[in-house]
């Protein structure tokens, strides 16, 4: 099927694929753009060999709390996520935290983030939150908008600072539920 830049993208199109080990280099060249889209809002620095380096990323494969995915559109690459369970800023339990969620520019405003971050929620079932930088007032919309249509109700969230930074953090709850279709978006 032949996609084209503003066609909305159909659901069955769309998937999310646990990231094996050796697909490691990939998902690097995949974070590679994702920092160089960061730098937007950051001020990352590319090191002397021209990379951005994400660090440490084969911890997604040796923790059991950690988990990659690749994002792939009518089969092609299109993005990846990357979460983790991990201390919470406003619940005292640990919860799922989405480390990193990058859908290259190719895929943007066409439904592949929303029913992906969807997808990821209805698998992993639970507290959740979302962290998104001050600065990134499309991510705060975005997040916004799909962590609402996913839940139905209005999202809490919180500013705080790290590091001098401002951040937005969305808590929510995915509640385990009959599972739908794989890659479908919740209606």
């Amino acid at each position: 099927m032949a996609i084209t830049r503003n066609d909305p993208i159909p659901p069955e199109c769309i998937q999310l694929i646990p990231a094996k080990q050796e697909e490691e280099p990939i998902l690097a060249n995949l974070l590679e753009l994702y920092a160089h889209d960061f730098t937007e809002f950051l001020p990352i620095d590319l090191r002397s060999n021209g990379r951005f380096e994400y660090q440490d990323l084969s911890r997604y494969w040796r923790d059991p709390d950690h988990h990659p995915f690749l994002i792939k559109v009518a089969g092609k690459l299109a993005g990846l996520v990357l979460i983790r369970r991990d201390e919470s800023v406003a619940r005292a339990e640990p919860l799922w935290d989405l480390g990193e969620f990058f859908v290259v520019r190719r895929y943007r405003r066409q439904g592949v983030g929303t029913a992906m971050a969807h997808e990821v929620w209805r698998r992993f079932p639970g507290w959740w939150q979302v962290r998104v930088m001050e600065a990134n007032l499309a991510g705060q919309h975005f997040w916004q908008l799909a962590i609402t249509q996913f839940t139905g109700a209005a999202v809490e969230s919180a500013r705080l600072e790290r590091a001098g930074d401002y951040w937005r953090f969305f808590t929510f709850e995915s509640k385990a539920s009959k599972p739908e279709p794989p890659n479908r978006p919740r209606r």
